[in-house]
């Protein structure tokens, strides 16, 4: 009898469970149809990471037993399987502080270690996060691809994080010092981009390590961390916005300037020495037009095709 009542009672919860499960989803889907790139809503959290269970350890203790050359979960980064042009997608980073940190990753066929290459991390909108889907950001978005252009010898990594937020930041940091560390990469050629929530997340990054990047170009955002680090390090920033963007405006991104700007200014620099360390490109409606673009925010894809906006960046 008493068997039966604990069937019951778990069968109840099991069926309480998936309807809670049904219900989020179903708030996900229409969320994430009512919000643009930069997003409110919270993203969900990401599956749990092979060997945090016995069964899967089990499977890759067995592997190692067999020999098996497949990378593992236990490995410092599990190297993906997919490919799409050129990029090797869903590698992961298994960070003791940070998590799991999944990145999309372009090497050219050139890289052998033995001089160091150029590296280039570009943070996806909200509709291009892991969540979203496996390589989402690369199919939406032409940073990754359109920076190709500019150095045939440059490691392109293209994080696919959580959200827009702190903890997106510190493996972002995480994921730039892993490549430090374990490529042959020139530390005077580090180029971060961010659009839209990205540029959330990196604006944040170059709060806690400007130092790591040798310019930053922000498309379509918001500035959400300090400004005095980046003064201090002198990390060039140029802020690319359309006048009329549906999700931020170009508000955020003038008051973002204004106040780099001005802490330059106490520093003593002249205008000219400022110019080269900052600026601010505000987009009228007739550059998304005259593209057959009418949506700003979204327009925000543009940037990444525009060799201004582009060379200046990978001028630096």
């Amino acid at each position: 009898m008493k068997r039966k009542i604990i069937g019951i009672l778990l069968a109840g919860i099991l069926l309480s469970v998936s309807g809670c499960g049904a219900t989020r989803q179903e708030e996900q889907t229409e969320n994430t149809a009512g919000n643009l790139a930069g997003g409110e809503m919270d993203a969900e959290e990401e599956t749990p990471a092979s060997g945090e269970n016995g069964e899967a350890d089990g499977s890759a203790q067995e592997s190692a037993d067999n020999g098996d050359s497949e990378p593992q979960a236990t490995d410092l980064v599990t190297e993906g399987t997919e490919e799409y042009q050129g990029f090797t997608l869903d590698n992961a980073l298994h960070s003791e502080t940070e998590g799991d940190i999944h990145f999309n990753l372009y090497v050219p066929d050139s890289y052998d270690g033995s001089r160091p290459y150029a590296a280039f991390f570009t943070l996806p909108g909200y509709e291009s996060l892991y969540f979203q889907g496996l390589g989402e950001n690369l199919r939406s978005e032409e940073f990754g691809f359109e920076a190709q252009n500019y150095n045939s010898e440059m490691i392109v990594v293209a994080p696919q994080l959580s959200d827009w937020g702190e903890n997106s930041a510190r493996q972002t940091i995480a994921l730039v010092e892993y490549f430090l560390e374990n490529y042959n990469i020139d530390p005077g050629r580090v180029y971060g981009e961010g659009y839209s929530g990205g540029g959330e997340t990196m604006s944040l990054v170059m709060d806690m390590r400007p130092d790591l990047f040798t310019a930053y170009l922000q498309c379509s955002s918001q500035w959400d961390g300090d400004y005095e680090p980046v003064v201090e390090s002198r990390t060039p920033v140029y802020i690319v916005v359309g006048e009329s963007d549906e999700y931020y405006s170009d508000q955020p991104s003038r008051q973002a300037y204004d106040q780099l700007y001005q802490l330059y200014r106490q520093e003593g620099l002249s205008e000219e020495e400022i110019s080269e360390l900052l600026v601010l490109d505000v987009k009228n409606a007739e550059y998304f037009e005259s593209q057959g673009v009418t949506v700003q925010h979204g327009g925000g894809n543009l940037f990444a095709a525009d060799g201004e906006i582009m060379g200046w960046l990978f001028g630096k």
